[in-house]
């Protein structure tokens, strides 16, 4: 198996909805955009499949080196070797990279965040940066069109937080800040026992309403001369904009299950959203 292949095989296999909109991309980018996000997957799962903390952080460690060694010219890993050749022509800088792997690092580290500011310094680390590294693959002519890939990132994460409350409770991991979990009379053993209330219920309206507002800044930022090359993102846009609608008509019942949308949809907004971009 190739290092591409390899990193095809990844993406696939993790069934993300950002896989969609790779496969309207040039062969070129879309072996770039894969084998970043195949890079993300790993680190990621260096963390979530860890059942020992010292053993994620060793991992971590050894990414750490990999990334470095990769921008030496030397890498060893499939998904780093996928990587290389894609350095220089879209210019994707190491420490954009490292940040990914302290985002990763921040989830041993801590499992609670008191209030939003600290959350969204989280987000920046595993979302926001990889927008930006995202954005410089498709290609851009007005740097504010990185503004506009880093908050999207960051409503993706915001998204994402919102869809997997439950699963990310029993892990014991709550993302949701306490600060806002006492504001609207929600407790951290609520979650974990997923007991639903209307008092959840506003907590997750608030939260939707936060993260769709993140979207129309970010969308708010993209500059016209760059809207046809950033395309990807605003399929991926649609595509989690849809699934927080679902959520929402649903009654945020996300404590017991997650909440997604059908290959076959994601597909129609993706391409829905190609023809008219």
């Amino acid at each position: 198996m190739s290092p591409d292949e390899y990193c095809q095989q990844k993406t696939v296999q993790s069934g993300s909805s950002f896989y969609y909109s790779f496969l309207f991309l040039p062969p070129e980018r879309r072996r770039a955009i894969t084998a970043l996000y195949a890079f993300c997957r790993e680190v990621d799962d260096t963390v979530d499949e860890a059942t020992d903390a010292s053993l994620a952080r060793i991992k971590l460690a050894w990414w750490r080196t990999e990334v470095s060694t990769m921008y030496k010219g030397t890498p060893t890993h499939p998904v780093t070797q996928a990587m290389k050749p894609h350095l220089d022509v879209y210019h994707l800088e190491e420490q954009h990279l490292q940040a990914i792997i302290d985002g990763m690092e921040m989830d041993l580290d801590q499992s609670r965040y008191l209030d939003y500011p600290g959350l969204r310094k989280y987000c920046w680390h595993v979302a926001g940066v990889v927008g930006i590294l995202s954005a410089s693959i498709f290609g851009y002519a007005n740097p504010q069109t990185l503004a506009y890939a880093e908050k999207l990132g960051l409503a993706f994460q915001l998204t994402n937080i919102i869809r997997d409350v439950g699963d990310d409770a029993r892990r014991g991991r709550i993302y949701l800040p306490v600060n806002e979990l006492q504001q609207f009379g929600v407790t951290a053993a609520d979650l974990m026992n997923a007991k639903h209330s209307e008092k959840f219920e506003a907590l997750m309206r608030f939260q939707t309403e936060r993260a769709q507002a993140m979207y129309d800044e970010a969308l708010a930022l993209l500059p016209k001369e760059d809207r046809r090359a950033q395309r990807p993102g605003l399929m991926m846009a649609a595509i989690y904009r849809t699934l927080l609608d679902e959520i929402a008509r649903d009654g945020y019942h996300v404590l017991n299950q997650r909440i997604s949308l059908t290959p076959l949809r994601k597909l129609w907004l993706a391409w829905k959203t190609y023809v008219r971009n």
